[in-house]
């Protein structure tokens, strides 16, 4: 505990630093879970769309889209949520997996759902990426 201590007094700029990074991290998983409700992981969105037929949602830009998605996804750019209004309407009563590139737009989407009566949206950690990155398997033009 005494080199720790004196870590500290030695790095008060680095030990700042690493405070608030992680005050920041932890703000973040917080606004996500306030904003979004649960975010899954790209495993648990398998199990979930296994178990229970979930559907995904694909909120990038359709040529992002045609570039690879989830197998049986949809395309439902953010940006026109309102255009897509039948599309989503019929699957407003099964499970939602709503991804993005990253997982930084799928929150606000999935909050946007549940206002309209979506009552299992759920967001994909790390979006399309988060996805490939465990290896699964995407929908590409050649495929």
């Amino acid at each position: 505990m005494d080199e720790f201590l004196s870590f500290v007094a030695r790095n008060p700029v680095l030990f700042t630093l690493f405070g608030v990074v992680t005050l920041l991290l932890i703000a973040n998983e917080l606004h996500g879970i306030l904003r979004g409700g649960k975010r899954l992981t790209p495993t648990e969105a398998v199990r979930l769309s296994n178990d229970r037929d979930a559907q995904f949602i694909d909120v990038r830009s359709p040529a992002d889209f045609k570039r690879g998605h989830v197998i049986g996804a949809v395309n439902v750019p953010s940006a026109k949520l309102d255009e897509h209004k039948k599309v989503l309407d019929k699957v407003k009563t099964k499970p939602v997996i709503v991804y993005c590139a990253l997982g930084g737009t799928a929150p606000a989407v999935v909050e946007k759902l549940r206002q309209r009566g979506f009552e299992e949206a759920y967001a994909m950690r790390g979006g399309i990426n988060a996805w490939q990155g465990a290896g699964l398997p995407i929908r590409t033009p050649s495929s």
